[in-house]
């Protein structure tokens, strides 16, 4: 009975050592796929269905469509219950305009206020403050980005 205990001991210490190498071949292949797959984060569905590149033309024209759609079916609702019904494309245009960070705008104005007392000096005519600065945040805000 001994000498059973210490071959079964030595048997299953060796299927377990060769078990383990075995699978420490193929952990770098598992351990690179955790986190991917069709739950994860990164998993892009426009991408998988052929969709169209995140901020292309094609994109902002669905993004539009769907958004019109949403105001569409919001206006309904807000006959249903007696109110009066959105303007889509003034909706539209209110939600996707650009957010301005006050602070940005603060310190594009008073670089424009500092642009104008230079051409003051040099004798050149002084630029529209506000005009100069919604150009200066258009030509800044992320859509404009190449």
């Amino acid at each position: 009975m001994q000498t059973a205990f210490g071959i079964v001991l030595f048997g299953v210490v060796a299927v377990g050592a060769i078990v383990a190498v075995a699978s420490l071949s193929g952990r770098k292949r598992l351990y690179e796929n955790i986190g991917r797959g069709a739950m994860s984060m990164h998993h892009d569905p426009l991408r998988a269905r052929g969709g169209p590149p995140a901020g292309s033309a094609a994109a902002l024209a669905e993004r539009d469509e769907e958004i019109r759609q949403l105001v569409a079916a919001r206006n309904e609702r807000r006959i249903r219950r007696g109110e009066p019904p959105l303007d889509v494309e003034a909706e539209l245009a209110r939600l996707t305009a650009p957010a301005v960070d006050p602070e940005l705008a603060a310190e594009v104005r008073s670089l424009v206020i500092a642009r104008n007392e230079r051409r003051a000096r040099a004798g050149h005519e002084p630029l529209d403050v506000e005009a100069e600065v919604a150009r200066q945040l258009r030509e800044l805000s992320p859509e404009n980005a190449p």
